[in-house]
């Protein structure tokens, strides 16, 4: 797989139902606006059975592929838990995690055989810095909890380097009709959120 230098690499995982495609439509957007050029893949079947979900997002001034390779994600955005750890792996060495604290338990785990793991962040954040965010209790504070995937968004939109203004911009277009107020007040907790981590 090509690996592009200069190449932001954000990684998206979820699960069906989680709003991981509408997040990566927010960022997408963004980066796009900002004048970059802009690469996404995605990957949601089963989506409706709460399957996972995930995304690749690649912006530079060039991108030749719209696929992260393995070890290359610049930051992971993980909207349940232990879909962070099935991608563990795409984590780069000096990669950012936002890990969203839902749980949403797989069949595998609420019918016995397996255990749901306790130290997904131990994991994770073994060797890079790790963000927690309450995305359904922020996303509730801010009057619904279907904005959890904005709040979300709104910690990445920290991290990266691409103005405010831009991204509100980005928000407006890509939430439904209606919605852009509450997506932003969720957006700037996030942002808030990811700000006062480091």
């Amino acid at each position: 797989m090509v690996v592009d230098e200069g190449v932001t690499n954000i990684l998206m995982c979820g699960v069906g139902g989680q709003g991981v495609i509408l997040a990566s439509n927010i960022t997408s957007t963004a980066a796009m606006l900002a004048g970059f050029e802009v690469k996404k893949s995605e990957v949601h079947g089963m989506s409706q059975r709460g399957g996972s979900v995930v995304t690749h997002v690649r912006y530079g001034e060039s991108v030749s592929s719209p696929l992260i390779s393995k070890g290359r994600a610049d930051y992971m955005l993980a909207f349940e838990r232990l879909e962070a750890l099935r991608y563990i792996e795409y984590l780069g060495e000096h990669a950012i995690a936002i890990l969203n604290t839902r749980r949403m338990i797989p069949t595998t785990v609420s019918s016995g055989p397996f255990e749901y793991p306790d130290d997904i962040e131990v994991h994770l954040g073994r060797n890079i810095p790790v963000i927690v965010v309450d995305g359904p209790g922020i996303a509730r504070k801010v009057g619904n909890v279907r904005t959890a995937n904005t709040v979300i968004v709104g910690a990445l939109s920290a991290k990266l380097d691409i103005p405010l203004e831009i991204w509100k911009a980005a928000v407006h277009r890509s939430v439904p009709p209606g919605t852009e107020e509450i997506n932003m007040k969720a957006f700037e907790e996030g942002r808030k959120l990811a700000g006062s981590q480091g």
